[in-house]
Protein backbone atom coordinates (compact mmCIF):
# COMPACT_ATOMS: atom_id res chain seq x y z
CA UNK A 1 0.00 0.00 0.00
CA UNK A 2 1.97 2.97 -0.83
CA UNK A 3 -1.46 5.52 -0.78
CA UNK A 4 -1.18 8.90 1.17
CA UNK A 5 -2.17 8.03 4.34
CA UNK A 6 -3.71 11.13 6.56
CA UNK A 7 -3.66 11.94 10.41
CA UNK A 8 -3.46 14.71 12.72
CA UNK A 9 -1.74 15.41 15.77
CA UNK A 10 -2.36 17.81 18.83
CA UNK A 11 -0.56 20.45 20.37
CA UNK A 12 0.72 18.08 23.44
CA UNK A 13 1.92 15.37 20.40
CA UNK A 14 -1.73 13.12 20.80
CA UNK A 15 -2.63 11.50 17.92
CA UNK A 16 -6.10 12.59 18.06
CA UNK A 17 -7.16 11.16 13.96
CA UNK A 18 -5.56 8.50 11.87
CA UNK A 19 -6.30 6.60 8.91
CA UNK A 20 -6.64 2.77 9.61
CA UNK A 21 -3.07 2.70 8.33
CA UNK A 22 -1.88 5.09 9.95
CA UNK A 23 -3.28 4.10 13.34
CA UNK A 24 -2.53 0.66 12.93
CA UNK A 25 1.09 1.10 12.87
CA UNK A 26 0.61 3.65 16.17
CA UNK A 27 -0.75 0.48 17.59
CA UNK A 28 1.95 -2.06 16.46
CA UNK A 29 4.10 1.03 17.99
CA UNK A 30 2.24 0.37 21.46
CA UNK A 31 0.57 3.48 21.51
CA UNK A 32 -3.53 4.04 20.60
CA UNK A 33 -5.67 6.84 19.25
CA UNK A 34 -5.63 10.03 21.59
CA UNK A 35 -2.38 8.81 23.00
CA UNK A 36 1.11 10.09 22.30
CA UNK A 37 2.47 9.57 19.15
CA UNK A 38 4.51 6.05 19.70
CA UNK A 39 6.10 6.42 15.96
CA UNK A 40 9.42 7.99 16.82
CA UNK A 41 10.25 9.19 13.26
CA UNK A 42 6.87 10.30 12.63
CA UNK A 43 6.48 12.21 16.02
CA UNK A 44 10.39 13.77 15.26
CA UNK A 45 8.59 15.32 12.45
CA UNK A 46 5.56 16.67 13.92
CA UNK A 47 7.64 18.11 16.83
CA UNK A 48 9.84 19.73 14.38
CA UNK A 49 6.96 21.35 11.97
CA UNK A 50 4.99 22.46 15.25
CA UNK A 51 8.21 24.21 16.81
CA UNK A 52 9.67 25.66 13.51
CA UNK A 53 6.17 26.78 12.48
CA UNK A 54 6.89 25.53 8.62
CA UNK A 55 6.27 22.30 6.70
CA UNK A 56 8.16 19.60 6.76
CA UNK A 57 8.81 16.75 4.34
CA UNK A 58 11.52 14.01 4.57
CA UNK A 59 11.62 10.21 3.85
CA UNK A 60 11.70 8.44 7.35
CA UNK A 61 11.85 4.15 8.43
CA UNK A 62 9.01 3.20 10.78
CA UNK A 63 9.37 -0.50 12.47
CA UNK A 64 5.98 -2.23 12.11
CA UNK A 65 6.98 -6.05 13.34
CA UNK A 66 9.12 -7.95 11.53
CA UNK A 67 9.99 -5.68 8.18
CA UNK A 68 10.70 -1.89 8.16
CA UNK A 69 8.65 0.55 6.51
CA UNK A 70 10.12 3.15 4.16
CA UNK A 71 7.85 6.45 4.64
CA UNK A 72 7.22 9.95 3.01
CA UNK A 73 5.82 12.05 5.87
CA UNK A 74 4.53 15.55 5.29
CA UNK A 75 3.86 17.81 8.83
CA UNK A 76 1.71 20.94 8.40
CA UNK A 77 1.56 23.04 11.34
CA UNK A 78 -1.93 24.05 11.89
CA UNK A 79 -3.94 26.12 15.00
CA UNK A 80 -4.16 23.28 16.96
CA UNK A 81 -1.75 20.92 16.44
CA UNK A 82 -0.25 19.07 13.22
CA UNK A 83 -1.61 17.72 9.98
CA UNK A 84 0.30 14.67 8.76
CA UNK A 85 -0.21 13.19 5.60
CA UNK A 86 2.36 9.80 4.88
CA UNK A 87 2.97 8.32 1.82
CA UNK A 88 5.10 5.54 0.81
CA UNK A 89 4.69 2.71 2.60
CA UNK A 90 7.13 0.58 1.22
CA UNK A 91 7.97 -2.97 3.15
CA UNK A 92 11.76 -4.18 3.16
CA UNK A 93 13.20 -6.38 6.09
CA UNK A 94 14.21 -5.35 8.94
CA UNK A 95 18.08 -4.26 9.56
CA UNK A 96 19.88 -5.15 12.55
CA UNK A 97 21.03 -2.11 15.04
CA UNK A 98 24.20 -0.54 13.82
CA UNK A 99 26.13 1.15 16.32
CA UNK A 100 27.41 4.39 15.83
CA UNK A 101 31.30 4.64 16.13
CA UNK A 102 32.83 6.12 19.02
CA UNK A 103 34.29 8.93 16.63
CA UNK A 104 30.13 10.23 16.26
CA UNK A 105 29.33 9.67 19.68
CA UNK A 106 32.51 12.10 21.01
CA UNK A 107 31.09 14.34 18.10
CA UNK A 108 27.97 14.41 19.65
CA UNK A 109 29.20 14.48 23.26
CA UNK A 110 31.47 17.63 21.83
CA UNK A 111 28.17 19.02 20.37
CA UNK A 112 25.91 19.34 24.01
CA UNK A 113 29.14 22.25 25.05
CA UNK A 114 28.71 24.44 21.48
CA UNK A 115 27.22 27.72 21.09
CA UNK A 116 24.89 26.85 18.65
CA UNK A 117 23.78 23.62 17.30
CA UNK A 118 21.82 23.48 13.56
CA UNK A 119 20.90 21.37 11.17
CA UNK A 120 20.74 21.38 7.30
CA UNK A 121 19.39 20.04 4.32
CA UNK A 122 21.89 18.54 1.23
CA UNK A 123 21.97 21.92 -0.15
CA UNK A 124 23.27 23.74 3.12
CA UNK A 125 19.86 25.55 3.84
CA UNK A 126 19.07 26.03 7.40
CA UNK A 127 16.03 23.28 8.67
CA UNK A 128 16.85 24.05 12.19
CA UNK A 129 18.74 26.50 14.10
CA UNK A 130 19.17 27.48 18.04
CA UNK A 131 17.27 30.76 18.96
CA UNK A 132 20.50 31.45 20.46
CA UNK A 133 22.06 31.76 16.79
CA UNK A 134 19.45 33.95 15.56
CA UNK A 135 19.69 36.41 18.67
CA UNK A 136 23.49 36.94 18.01
CA UNK A 137 23.24 37.21 14.07
CA UNK A 138 20.22 40.03 14.96
CA UNK A 139 17.90 37.99 12.61
CA UNK A 140 14.69 35.72 14.15
CA UNK A 141 14.73 32.26 13.39
CA UNK A 142 12.11 32.04 11.24
CA UNK A 143 14.28 34.34 8.92
CA UNK A 144 17.58 31.74 8.66
CA UNK A 145 15.07 28.43 8.29
CA UNK A 146 15.75 28.23 4.81
CA UNK A 147 18.64 30.28 4.10
CA UNK A 148 21.57 29.15 3.09
CA UNK A 149 24.65 29.10 5.64
CA UNK A 150 26.82 30.71 3.86
CA UNK A 151 24.60 33.89 4.04
CA UNK A 152 25.30 33.74 7.79
CA UNK A 153 29.01 32.54 7.73
CA UNK A 154 31.93 33.60 5.48
CA UNK A 155 34.14 30.57 5.78
CA UNK A 156 37.69 30.82 5.80
CA UNK A 157 39.51 28.31 3.93
CA UNK A 158 42.20 26.30 5.68
CA UNK A 159 46.23 26.92 4.49
CA UNK A 160 46.11 24.41 1.61
CA UNK A 161 43.08 26.63 0.25
CA UNK A 162 40.78 24.05 1.58
CA UNK A 163 37.19 24.07 2.96
CA UNK A 164 36.69 21.14 4.90
CA UNK A 165 33.13 21.41 5.13
CA UNK A 166 32.44 21.84 1.10
CA UNK A 167 34.58 19.36 0.77
CA UNK A 168 32.49 17.22 3.14
CA UNK A 169 29.57 17.78 1.32
CA UNK A 170 30.91 16.76 -1.39
CA UNK A 171 31.96 13.18 0.06
CA UNK A 172 28.86 13.23 2.12
CA UNK A 173 30.71 12.82 5.75
CA UNK A 174 31.43 14.08 8.84
CA UNK A 175 33.30 17.50 9.43
CA UNK A 176 35.05 18.88 12.32
CA UNK A 177 37.26 22.39 12.18
CA UNK A 178 35.48 24.17 9.43
CA UNK A 179 36.48 27.83 10.74
CA UNK A 180 34.03 30.73 9.91
CA UNK A 181 32.85 34.53 10.40
CA UNK A 182 29.68 36.02 11.01
CA UNK A 183 28.24 38.10 8.15
CA UNK A 184 26.11 39.77 10.04
CA UNK A 185 25.19 40.94 14.50
CA UNK A 186 28.40 40.60 16.31
CA UNK A 187 31.64 40.10 14.97
CA UNK A 188 33.30 36.81 15.72
CA UNK A 189 35.02 34.01 15.16
CA UNK A 190 33.47 30.03 15.37
CA UNK A 191 34.52 26.53 14.56
CA UNK A 192 31.97 24.52 12.89
CA UNK A 193 31.33 20.75 12.67
CA UNK A 194 28.75 18.32 11.53
CA UNK A 195 27.92 15.13 11.18
CA UNK A 196 26.01 13.98 7.85
CA UNK A 197 22.16 13.16 8.36
CA UNK A 198 21.07 10.11 6.25
CA UNK A 199 17.29 9.23 4.87
CA UNK A 200 15.33 6.24 4.82
CA UNK A 201 16.63 5.30 1.77
CA UNK A 202 19.97 5.52 2.65
CA UNK A 203 20.76 8.91 0.74
CA UNK A 204 22.34 11.89 2.04
CA UNK A 205 19.79 14.21 3.59
CA UNK A 206 23.05 17.35 5.09
CA UNK A 207 24.39 17.92 8.51
CA UNK A 208 23.47 18.20 12.23
CA UNK A 209 26.37 20.69 13.12
CA UNK A 210 27.28 22.62 15.68
CA UNK A 211 29.07 26.09 16.01
CA UNK A 212 31.56 26.98 18.88
CA UNK A 213 32.95 30.60 19.74
CA UNK A 214 36.48 30.69 19.64
CA UNK A 215 37.64 33.20 22.20
CA UNK A 216 40.86 34.26 21.63
CA UNK A 217 42.38 32.42 18.60
CA UNK A 218 42.61 33.80 14.55
CA UNK A 219 43.30 31.41 11.55
CA UNK A 220 46.79 31.72 10.18
CA UNK A 221 47.59 35.19 8.50
CA UNK A 222 44.53 36.87 10.23
CA UNK A 223 44.69 39.17 13.61
CA UNK A 224 42.11 38.20 16.05
CA UNK A 225 39.59 40.59 16.65
CA UNK A 226 38.74 39.86 19.88
CA UNK A 227 41.02 41.36 22.57
CA UNK A 228 42.97 39.28 24.97
CA UNK A 229 42.15 38.89 28.64
CA UNK A 230 44.19 40.37 30.91
CA UNK A 231 46.30 37.74 33.20
CA UNK A 232 43.57 35.73 35.03
CA UNK A 233 40.98 37.56 34.01
CA UNK A 234 37.74 35.72 33.82
CA UNK A 235 39.24 32.34 34.85
CA UNK A 236 36.86 31.41 37.16
CA UNK A 237 33.93 31.88 34.94
CA UNK A 238 36.19 30.35 32.10
CA UNK A 239 36.69 27.18 34.17
CA UNK A 240 33.17 26.76 35.37
CA UNK A 241 31.73 27.05 31.98
CA UNK A 242 33.79 24.61 31.05
CA UNK A 243 33.49 21.88 33.84
CA UNK A 244 30.02 22.13 33.85
CA UNK A 245 28.49 23.08 30.77
CA UNK A 246 28.95 20.12 28.65
CA UNK A 247 27.24 17.40 31.29
CA UNK A 248 24.81 19.26 32.56
CA UNK A 249 23.59 19.99 28.41
CA UNK A 250 24.15 16.26 27.86
CA UNK A 251 22.23 15.21 30.84
CA UNK A 252 19.41 17.99 29.48
CA UNK A 253 19.56 16.47 26.15
CA UNK A 254 19.44 12.83 27.65
CA UNK A 255 16.20 13.48 29.81
CA UNK A 256 14.57 15.20 27.23
CA UNK A 257 15.38 11.91 24.91
CA UNK A 258 13.36 10.16 27.17
CA UNK A 259 10.74 11.97 28.02
CA UNK A 260 9.95 11.78 24.12
CA UNK A 261 9.52 8.30 24.17
CA UNK A 262 11.62 7.81 20.87
CA UNK A 263 11.61 3.87 21.53
CA UNK A 264 7.69 3.45 22.01
CA UNK A 265 5.95 4.69 24.93
CA UNK A 266 7.16 3.83 28.68
CA UNK A 267 5.92 4.62 32.00
CA UNK A 268 4.04 7.78 33.16
CA UNK A 269 5.77 8.04 36.04
CA UNK A 270 9.33 7.70 34.06
CA UNK A 271 8.14 10.25 31.69
CA UNK A 272 7.65 12.45 34.89
CA UNK A 273 11.02 11.63 36.03
CA UNK A 274 12.66 12.43 32.97
CA UNK A 275 10.64 16.14 32.75
CA UNK A 276 12.13 16.55 36.48
CA UNK A 277 15.80 15.64 35.76
CA UNK A 278 15.32 18.26 32.26
CA UNK A 279 14.35 20.29 34.45
CA UNK A 280 16.61 20.41 36.85
CA UNK A 281 19.23 20.55 34.92
CA UNK A 282 17.93 23.63 33.00
CA UNK A 283 17.96 25.67 36.48
CA UNK A 284 21.92 24.58 36.94
CA UNK A 285 22.62 25.43 33.47
CA UNK A 286 20.77 28.66 34.09
CA UNK A 287 22.74 28.96 37.41
CA UNK A 288 25.86 28.38 35.07
CA UNK A 289 25.40 31.22 32.66
CA UNK A 290 24.29 33.22 35.28
CA UNK A 291 27.51 33.21 37.64
CA UNK A 292 29.75 33.60 34.35
CA UNK A 293 27.96 36.40 33.23
CA UNK A 294 28.19 37.64 36.84
CA UNK A 295 31.89 37.65 37.29
CA UNK A 296 32.76 39.10 33.83
CA UNK A 297 30.14 42.12 34.57
CA UNK A 298 31.86 42.56 37.94
CA UNK A 299 35.27 43.09 36.34
CA UNK A 300 36.96 46.48 36.20
CA UNK A 301 37.28 46.74 33.34
CA UNK A 302 34.04 45.52 32.02
CA UNK A 303 32.52 48.22 29.04
CA UNK A 304 29.66 46.66 27.00
CA UNK A 305 30.16 47.74 23.18
CA UNK A 306 28.28 51.47 22.52
CA UNK A 307 26.37 50.77 18.58
CA UNK A 308 23.28 52.21 17.48
CA UNK A 309 20.59 49.53 18.65
CA UNK A 310 16.40 50.14 17.97
CA UNK A 311 14.69 48.73 21.07
CA UNK A 312 11.71 48.27 19.68
CA UNK A 313 13.50 45.79 17.28
CA UNK A 314 15.01 44.34 20.20
CA UNK A 315 11.60 43.86 21.87
CA UNK A 316 10.39 41.75 19.21
CA UNK A 317 13.30 39.31 18.40
CA UNK A 318 12.82 38.93 22.51
CA UNK A 319 8.79 38.30 21.88
CA UNK A 320 9.67 36.35 19.13
CA UNK A 321 12.45 33.97 21.16
CA UNK A 322 10.30 33.38 24.19
CA UNK A 323 6.82 33.10 22.08
CA UNK A 324 6.93 29.27 22.21
CA UNK A 325 7.37 29.36 26.04
CA UNK A 326 4.65 32.15 26.32
CA UNK A 327 2.01 29.96 23.97
CA UNK A 328 2.88 26.68 26.58
CA UNK A 329 1.77 28.47 29.39
CA UNK A 330 -1.31 30.11 27.72
CA UNK A 331 -0.01 33.49 28.06
CA UNK A 332 0.09 36.25 25.25
CA UNK A 333 2.90 38.53 24.48
CA UNK A 334 1.98 42.30 22.82
CA UNK A 335 5.14 43.18 21.24
CA UNK A 336 5.72 46.69 19.35
CA UNK A 337 4.58 46.98 15.90
CA UNK A 338 6.94 46.56 13.02
CA UNK A 339 6.08 50.40 12.51
CA UNK A 340 7.57 51.12 15.89
CA UNK A 341 10.63 52.18 16.32
CA UNK A 342 12.78 53.41 19.56
CA UNK A 343 16.93 54.01 18.20
CA UNK A 344 19.11 54.01 21.58
CA UNK A 345 22.54 53.35 22.27
CA UNK A 346 24.06 50.02 23.63
CA UNK A 347 25.37 46.44 22.96
CA UNK A 348 22.41 44.77 21.02
CA UNK A 349 23.18 41.61 22.72
CA UNK A 350 23.38 42.84 26.37
CA UNK A 351 19.59 44.38 25.91
CA UNK A 352 18.50 41.73 24.08
CA UNK A 353 19.49 39.79 27.34
CA UNK A 354 18.06 42.45 29.80
CA UNK A 355 14.23 41.69 27.92
CA UNK A 356 14.59 38.30 27.57
CA UNK A 357 15.48 37.95 31.13
CA UNK A 358 12.41 40.35 31.68
CA UNK A 359 9.90 38.80 29.37
CA UNK A 360 10.64 35.31 30.85
CA UNK A 361 9.87 36.75 34.64
CA UNK A 362 6.67 38.15 32.84
CA UNK A 363 5.92 34.56 31.49
CA UNK A 364 6.86 32.56 34.66
CA UNK A 365 4.36 34.51 36.99
CA UNK A 366 1.44 35.24 34.83
CA UNK A 367 -1.63 33.57 34.92
CA UNK A 368 -2.82 31.30 32.15
CA UNK A 369 -5.06 33.49 29.74
CA UNK A 370 -2.56 36.36 31.26
CA UNK A 371 -1.61 39.02 29.50
CA UNK A 372 2.23 40.37 28.47
CA UNK A 373 2.49 44.48 26.99
CA UNK A 374 5.51 45.55 25.87
CA UNK A 375 5.05 49.41 25.44
CA UNK A 376 8.19 52.15 23.96
CA UNK A 377 8.35 55.66 25.60
CA UNK A 378 10.71 58.53 26.18
CA UNK A 379 11.51 59.91 29.07
CA UNK A 380 13.84 63.26 28.45
CA UNK A 381 17.53 61.68 26.62
CA UNK A 382 16.16 58.49 27.67
CA UNK A 383 14.34 55.77 25.35
CA UNK A 384 12.29 53.26 27.71
CA UNK A 385 11.10 50.11 26.99
CA UNK A 386 7.77 49.15 29.40
CA UNK A 387 7.47 45.38 29.98
CA UNK A 388 4.12 45.08 31.97
CA UNK A 389 2.48 41.29 33.00
CA UNK A 390 -0.67 40.90 35.02
CA UNK A 391 0.70 38.46 37.75
CA UNK A 392 0.90 38.96 41.73
CA UNK A 393 2.73 42.06 41.88
CA UNK A 394 5.61 43.02 43.97
CA UNK A 395 5.36 44.40 47.43
CA UNK A 396 6.94 48.50 48.21
CA UNK A 397 9.63 46.68 50.65
CA UNK A 398 10.40 43.99 47.92
CA UNK A 399 11.19 46.22 44.70
CA UNK A 400 14.40 47.38 46.03
CA UNK A 401 15.40 43.93 47.29
CA UNK A 402 14.81 42.03 44.01
CA UNK A 403 17.89 43.70 42.37
CA UNK A 404 20.16 42.48 44.90
CA UNK A 405 22.43 39.37 44.44
CA UNK A 406 20.27 35.88 44.75
CA UNK A 407 17.21 37.89 45.75
CA UNK A 408 14.08 36.74 45.00
CA UNK A 409 10.40 37.76 46.07
CA UNK A 410 9.41 33.92 46.92
CA UNK A 411 12.38 31.94 47.26
CA UNK A 412 9.61 28.93 47.90
CA UNK A 413 8.25 29.17 44.22
CA UNK A 414 9.70 27.91 41.65
CA UNK A 415 11.92 30.27 39.21
CA UNK A 416 15.39 31.53 38.50
CA UNK A 417 18.54 32.24 40.17
CA UNK A 418 17.80 35.24 42.02
CA UNK A 419 20.89 36.66 39.80
CA UNK A 420 19.15 37.67 36.53
CA UNK A 421 17.57 41.02 37.63
CA UNK A 422 20.95 42.09 39.64
CA UNK A 423 23.07 41.19 36.41
CA UNK A 424 20.21 43.26 33.95
CA UNK A 425 20.00 46.41 36.25
CA UNK A 426 24.34 46.31 36.41
CA UNK A 427 24.07 45.85 32.23
CA UNK A 428 21.50 48.68 31.68
CA UNK A 429 23.63 51.12 33.87
CA UNK A 430 26.71 50.06 32.22
CA UNK A 431 25.24 51.10 28.98
CA UNK A 432 24.49 54.45 30.38
CA UNK A 433 20.61 53.44 31.02
CA UNK A 434 18.71 52.16 34.01
CA UNK A 435 16.43 49.26 35.35
CA UNK A 436 13.59 49.91 37.52
CA UNK A 437 10.31 48.84 38.36
CA UNK A 438 7.09 49.60 39.33
CA UNK A 439 4.55 47.07 41.32
CA UNK A 440 1.44 46.58 44.17
CA UNK A 441 0.67 43.51 45.33
CA UNK A 442 -2.48 41.94 42.94
CA UNK A 443 -1.64 44.52 40.25
CA UNK A 444 1.06 42.67 38.24
CA UNK A 445 4.56 44.38 37.41
CA UNK A 446 5.54 46.85 35.36
CA UNK A 447 9.60 46.89 34.53
CA UNK A 448 10.75 49.98 32.52
CA UNK A 449 14.35 49.50 30.97
CA UNK A 450 15.92 52.58 29.41
CA UNK A 451 19.19 53.27 27.19
CA UNK A 452 20.19 56.89 26.04
CA UNK A 453 18.26 58.15 22.96
CA UNK A 454 20.56 58.79 19.37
Amino acid sequence: MNGAVRGRVDGDGRLVEAETRLLALQRSAGGDLGEALAVPQIAALARLARRLGITISRAAVAADGECDLDLWVRAVPAKDGVELSVSGWTERPARGPVPAPDGERQADFLRAAADWVWESDSGLRFTSISPAAAAIAQRSPAELIGSQLTRLFRLIEEEEGELPILTALAEQRRFDSQLAELRQGRAGLYRLAGLPLIDGHGRFAGFRGSATAIASSAPAGQPSSMPASTPGAGAFGERLDRALRSPLARIIADAEAIGAQPEGPIRKDYVGYAGDIAAAGRHLLGLVDDLVDLQAIERPDFAPENEGIDLADVARRAAGLLSVRAAASKVRIDAPTTSDSLPTTGEFKRALQIVVNLLTNAIRYSPEGGHIWIRTDREGDLGALIIADQGKGISSEDQARIFDKFERVDPTEPGGTGLGLYIARRLARAMGGDLGVDSAPGQGARFTFTLPLR
